[in-house]
Parts: C-alpha cells; sequence; structure tokens
C-alpha cells in the first residue's frame, strides 16, 4: 500500500501541487497522515534520477530539432511571476523522437537558447540537419552561432497562426480548410498549384496574407509536413497542458523537468 500511495505523491508532485495540498490528497484518498516534510523527502529522491537524465550523452546526429518555449505563471514570494519552459526535441537517424531536455528560465530569449543549444553540443551533438522554431527575435542568429551548417524552418504552426490573426471570424473555417490544402500536398508541385487556387479566392479579401504565404511556402513539402503537428505542436499538448495552473515556483521547475 506504501508503494501506491508514493507512486501518487510523484504523480501530483509532477503535476506542480504543493506538499501541502499533496498531503492533504493524500489524506482524502488513503486516510493516512504525512506532513509536507515527508513529501518533500519522497520528491527528493527523484532528483539523482533528473539530475542523470538531464546530463546524458546525446547522439552525434539529429536529421531534425524542434525548439519551443511556453510561458506559465508561478507563485514565488507571494507573487505570480512568469517563467518559460524550454524544450528541446529531437528525431534520430532511426526516425525515433526524444526529449533531448528541459530548461527553466525567466522569460524566453535568444540568449537563453544559444546556452541550451551549446549545452547540446558538449553533450555529444555535432550535427542538426534542420531547426523547426518559431519567429522568436535573434532565434536564427543564436542557432547559426551553435551549428552554421544547419538549416532552419519556422514552424508551420506558428506560421499559420501569425498569419490568420486578423482574419474574419465568418471566413476562418472555410480559410483554413482551403490553406490546408497547400500545407498538406504532397508535393511542391502540388502545393503551388493549391496556393494559386488560394489567391485567387482570398487574394483580393486578404492580400497581406496571401503575399506572405507566397514567400514562406519555402523549403520542402515532406519536411513542412513533419512539422505541422507531429511535433513542435505536441510539445504544447502533450507537456505542457498539465502545468498551466498556477502553483509555488519551487515545486513547479522540478516538475516540469520529473514529468
Amino acid at each position: 500500500m506504501q508503494t501506491v500511495w508514493k507512486r501518487k505523491i510523484l504523480s501530483l508532485y509532477a503535476c506542480g501541487m504543493s506538499q501541502r495540498d499533496i498531503s492533504e490528497q493524500i489524506k482524502n484518498l488513503y486516510d493516512v497522515e504525512i506532513s509536507p516534510e515527508f513529501v518533500s523527502k519522497i520528491s527528493e529522491k527523484i532528483m539523482p534520477d533528473v539530475t542523470a537524465w538531464q546530463n546524458r550523452p546525446l547522439e552525434a546526429v539529429y536529421p531534425f530539432v524542434f525548439m519551443d518555449a511556453i510561458h506559465y505563471k508561478v507563485k514565488e514570494n507571494h507573487q505570480y511571476i512568469t517563467k518559460a519552459a524550454y524544450v528541446v526535441l529531437g528525431i534520430n537517424l532511426d526516425g525515433q523522437k526524444d526529449i533531448l531536455g528541459i530548461w527553466i528560465g525567466e522569460n524566453e530569449s535568444s540568449k537563453f537558447w544559444l546556452n541550451v543549444l551549446n549545452e547540446l553540443k558538449t553533450r555529444g551533438i555535432k550535427d542538426v540537419f534542420l531547426f523547426c522554431v518559431d519567429g522568436l527575435t535573434g532565434f536564427r542568429q543564436a542557432i547559426e552561432a551553435a551549428f552554421p551548417n544547419a538549416q532552419i524552418q519556422r514552424c508551420i504552426i506558428h506560421q499559420i497562426r501569425s498569419s490568420t490573426r486578423f482574419v474574419r471570424y465568418k471566413h476562418i473555417k472555410e480559410l483554413m480548410a482551403n490553406l490546408k490544402k497547400v500545407y498538406q500536398a504532397i508535393s511542391e508541385e502540388e502545393a503551388m498549384n493549391n496556393l494559386i487556387l488560394f489567391k485567387d479566392k482570398w487574394g483580393k479579401t486578404y492580400t497581406f496574407l496571401c503575399e506572405k504565404l507566397g514567400r514562406k511556402l519555402g523549403y520542402s513539402i515532406h519536411i513542412l509536413r513533419i512539422s505541422a503537428r507531429g511535433s513542435e505542436d505536441n510539445i504544447y499538448n502533450e507537456y505542457y497542458r498539465r502545468f498551466e495552473p498556477s502553483v509555488q515556483a519551487d515545486y513547479e521547475e522540478q516538475a516540469v523537468i520529473y514529468e
């Protein structure tokens, strides 16, 4: 029985709950009285494993690396502040996904990302074929400084969100359906043909949007499809959704990495 509720403690801890809240939950679930200090001792036992995971050697080559961060509110010193969890997802030569690391920073910045990239190099990465990132100012320069031979692609999800911010609500559903035909095409020729049809239909209403999409279609369609739903956007869906509630900062930072 002890093993069961100890696992529950770690599960609640990974969700960012405070030690006091965890002790209350264990009391309600198992009718067991435990102190916040005991919860701290249980959670501290996994930190050597977390540290080992953070510093583990990485493979020399990753064809694709996706980098993203999300900002969340935490309570620290009786105030709510914003912090960023930096996540790097890599796809290796066997096509397997792996979270290469998670870092906690005050706010997302290209300077912090440069430190992350340099740490990845010290852990063994020698070459990355293509980075997929958002449009953060200075991001491209940080990548070029650490991996000068790598290609850089703006994440399609971020591009679409940025491009459609000013589309009227009554048009958004139909416009997105037409836009998907461009980004889900199986060849560059098909994508360009669908883009022409998109411009013919929406060019007069959303001239700037069509011009922007024409400039940014780029690179190659099979790479665009990789970035569209299966990777960077899933960093948010799979690793961040559970951490959105505001909790105490000292627990939250460790919990993000543990989970």
